[in-house]
């Protein structure tokens, strides 16, 4: 039995990503077997396919991009307990190993998938997990931030950035988030208690004595925060991770710099569930793709101007 796949021939840029059959895959002991209905696309999927991100993880091409998933599971190996046949799920199995979303079929652990929200549709249970989970596991589990803590959101209307704003605020933490003007409205509705326009003035200019500030952003933006930092804040420098020259500044300022890499959690993806399923997290979807048209998503995904997540759909 096979199945649609959208494979990377080669590195380079979208047109390498082709349409494909490839065998459905079967579970091992302790995995499902899930039918995709949602595969969320992410700014590691195109930086792979062009030979960065986790290329160096995956080896040479072809291979099957995609890590952000929702189906239903469609039959289970030997010894899972969590889940049966029928079961909608989510999750960002295997990362950084391929997980192949982009496909009718996926296999993975149990142990990385969770239910569903039951608040959500597919659209946007597919496009939450990796996205959610960075915010998560920035935020929460390494930033530690609590209530009255004054988080810098960079890129806040972004994938991970409008996820990051409504966990600080469910925190009970002041949010400051960067944006063009034309997305402020989209980012006080989402919580945002002070948007900036990065492109009319510095925000460094504007901010000071912050607990926290997430970059998603990279270049320089890292460097650029730290003075907003009170002394004993937090960077979490996501993209770009902290070079040389971020680890001694940061040291001369008396701020935490620290990167981070996402990692599959179900217990994780249970809160990011409940938050959705209680009214406290919304998933913003920019565009919905037919899986065919993964190398459009990736065309304009690299463009940088999505708010919120694109998904392709099986």
């Amino acid at each position: 039995m096979t199945m649609q796949a959208v494979s990377s021939t080669s590195f380079g840029g979208p047109e390498v990503l082709r349409a494909t059959r490839v065998p459905v895959p079967e579970p091992l002991p302790t995995e499902v077997l899930v039918r995709v209905t949602a595969a969320g696309v992410n700014p590691v999927d195109w930086k792979t396919r062009a030979g960065g991100g986790i290329a160096g993880v995956l080896g040479q091409p072809p291979f099957v991009l995609g890590w952000d998933v929702t189906g239903v599971v469609v039959d289970v190996g030997f010894g899972v307990t969590r889940f049966k046949p029928g079961d909608v799920v989510y999750g960002m199995p295997w990362f950084p190993r391929a997980a192949s979303a982009y496909a009718e079929y996926v296999t993975a652990p149990s142990r990385q998938l969770s239910h569903a929200p039951r608040s959500l549709i597919a659209e946007q249970a597919g496009a939450l997990p990796l996205a959610g989970l960075t915010a998560w596991q920035a935020l929460v589990e390494t930033a530690g931030i609590s209530a009255g803590q004054r988080v810098l959101i960079h890129a806040a209307a972004g994938g991970v950035g409008h996820l990051a704003v409504q966990i600080a605020k469910a925190a009970g933490a002041y949010v400051v988030g960067t944006a063009r003007t034309s997305r402020h409205e989209t980012l006080r509705e989402l919580g945002v208690d002070q948007p900036i326009d990065y492109t009319l003035s510095p925000f460094e200019s504007q901010l000071k004595d912050l607990d926290v500030v997430l970059d998603l952003v990279g270049g320089d933006y890292s460097l650029r925060s730290l003075g907003t930092l009170r002394r004993g804040g937090t960077l979490l420098a996501i993209p770009g991770g902290v070079s040389e020259q971020l680890a001694a500044e940061s040291q001369r300022y008396g701020v935490r710099a620290t990167g981070m890499l996402v990692e599959p959690d179900h217990q994780a993806l249970d809160q990011l569930a409940a938050l959705a399923d209680t009214g406290r997290l919304r998933v913003l979807i920019d565009h919905v793709y037919p899986l065919a048209d993964a190398a459009k998503a990736h065309t304009d995904g690299e463009d940088g101007h999505l708010v919120g997540k694109s998904v392709l759909i099986p």
